[in-house]
């Protein structure tokens, strides 16, 4: 039966508008769009201020209560709600039962239905709006009126947006006034989406008003770019969301890859750690992994120890400071190739230099924007059959205190260097270790292991690292992201050179770890807090 249903309603292809209801908030384009109804002789009917709008404009055009035969109501709560809209919208033209039914009731068809919607989720984004003012932006009859006309796409056209306005003006135009059954059901594709959003929008400010989490996952986010391709040519990928354009800003190069979009985001997060921080700071990253991390005199100077650490990955990374970037820093990194160059800013002439390589993306963060979106994400990743939810890892120590359980003191130098070392392991994928050093009272990476299915392997990976590139472990500090199971893992921090160690703390063998730090005399400070990055 409902085969034999769909062949009668899509036999219905031309339609021809004879009666428009126009009801919009937003009245860009209003004007044109009615001067092309009137003129395929459309007749107009609408409500409150956008009726006194098309009258201002010298357009003829009826109330809506001439249809209801009601008096708007309640300051216009109530206006559209009323069978003979829904009842004109609902009918299927070509149901002689139909057809008697509204004839008895003198319910008039309509043809055409134009509403966009109240700026609820402007309204709410507004500093100082009060609840009330919100309250009122919850449209009721608009959405109602859109469900009605797009569940009835085979006899009626509608529109949700001026975006639309031009296409359907032309169509109109080359059929003699009628609407095709394709441009039809795209726009009740459009307002099915368009109603959704805004009800995802409001359940979104009524959840945030709760304490109750939602049982439920709303994802509904703006595409901002089509990409080339995902993490190889073969995979599809987009990039949607609402605040990335207010993070970043590309300045110079080549559209952003799937790639350099995972990089620049894992850059950002860690240079985070170091916006508030008095000293220049540069990360080199690749493959979401920083290889190089340092402070320095300067950025020129915190750059060379950054590239220094592992002067071997830095080409084809991702490059970014917490500094501008000036022309000393820009000829030197035009000396090798790195795919993105991230900073909150960029000298003019420094800015002209980096335009000279057209392979290479240079970006600017907003590093007010970063720590407000930081805030407010979660973390949300795809696995077979679902997606797994959580908070961001926004804090470094949360409310833990540092505790010291080793009998070396540590100097506030040392704690420093400690502190930029746990600042980096939170940033490296687990099981992640990170040894850092002290050069002239600044801190620097001098071997970073990770993502390895022991801690023991990485921490030999980074000893390993750090030798390679002829740095010296005599003094050095380690981080590692999670407690260490044995011993024998510190014992090879130990044996490279370390004299202190940031970890976690909770394991069960914490008294023979402690143990193994107190025999070698170096220092050892729990966080209390892991930072696992799978």
């Amino acid at each position: 039966m409902a085969h034999a249903t769909k062949e009668v309603v899509d036999e219905i292809d031309i339609v021809r508008v004879r009666r428009a209801l126009l009801s919009v908030y937003d009245k860009s384009g209003l004007e044109e769009l009615a001067r092309t109804l009137v003129e395929q002789n459309v007749e107009l009917f609408s409500t409150g201020g956008t009726e006194q709008f098309l009258r201002d404009q010298g357009f003829p055009v009826r109330s809506v209560t001439e249809l209801t035969k009601f008096p708007e109501m309640l300051d216009g709560r109530v206006k559209t709600l009323h069978p003979a809209v829904h009842g004109g919208l609902l009918y299927r033209r070509e149901l002689a039962s139909h057809r008697a039914q509204v004839a008895e009731h003198d319910i008039a068809s309509i043809d055409l239905l134009v509403v966009n919607l109240y700026p609820f989720e402007e309204t709410v984004a507004r500093k100082g709006a009060t609840s009330g003012e919100i309250i009122e932006q919850i449209d009721i009859g608009g959405p109602a009126m859109l469900r009605s006309a797009a569940k009835n796409f085979a006899g009626v056209a509608l529109l949700t947006s001026p975006s639309q306005y031009a296409e359907f003006a032309a169509e109109i135009r080359s059929s003699s006034g009628g609407t095709s059954l394709e441009l039809r059901r795209n726009l009740a594709s459009q307002a099915f989406k368009a109603v959704a959003d805004y009800d995802v929008a409001i359940s979104g400010y009524f959840t945030s008003l709760t304490s109750n989490a939602s049982d439920r996952l709303h994802i509904d986010l703006p595409k901002v770019q089509s990409l080339r391709y995902g993490e190889n040519p073969h995979q599809t990928a987009a990039l949607f969301g609402n605040d990335f354009n207010k993070v970043f800003h590309q300045l110079w190069g080549k559209e952003l890859s799937y790639n350099n979009i995972l990089d620049l985001s894992a850059a950002t997060g860690l240079m985070a750690e170091f916006f508030d921080s008095d000293r220049p700071t540069a990360a080199i990253i690749k493959h979401t992994n920083p290889c190089g991390v340092a402070e320095g005199i300067d950025i020129f100077d915190a750059f060379e120890r950054a590239f220094r650490a592992d002067p071997e990955s830095p080409y084809g990374g991702i490059v970014i400071v917490n500094r501008p970037i000036d022309t000393l820093l820009s000829e030197r990194l035009n000396g090798f190739f790195s795919e993105v160059i991230l900073a909150p800013s960029f000298e003019p002439g420094a800015l002209a230099l980096l335009q000279k390589k057209k392979d290479r993306r240079l970006v600017q963060y907003n590093i007010e924007e970063v720590p407000k979106v930081l805030a407010s994400m979660e973390d949300a990743r795809s696995v077979i059959g679902g997606i797994l939810v959580q908070d961001v890892d926004r804090v470094l120590f949360g409310t833990n205190e540092l505790n010291s359980v080793t009998s070396r003191p540590v100097s506030d130098e040392e704690l420093r260097a400690l502190t930029f070392s746990w600042a980096c392991v939170k940033h490296v994928k687990s099981n992640a270790i990170v040894y850092a050093g002290l050069e002239g009272g600044y801190s620097m990476t001098l071997g970073i292991g990770c993502g390895q299915t022991s801690r023991v392997e990485s921490s030999r990976i980074a000893m390993l690292r750090a030798k390679r590139f002829g740095h010296d472990l005599q003094g050095s500090f380690v981080a590692s992201d999670a407690f260490f199971p044995f011993a024998d893992g510190l014992t090879e921090a130990i044996n490279a050179g370390a004299i202190a160690v940031i970890q976690p703390g909770g394991s069960v063998r914490d008294t023979e770890v402690i143990e193994e730090a107190e025999k070698h005399h170096i220092s050892m400070v729990l966080t209390g807090m892991r930072h696992f990055r799978h």
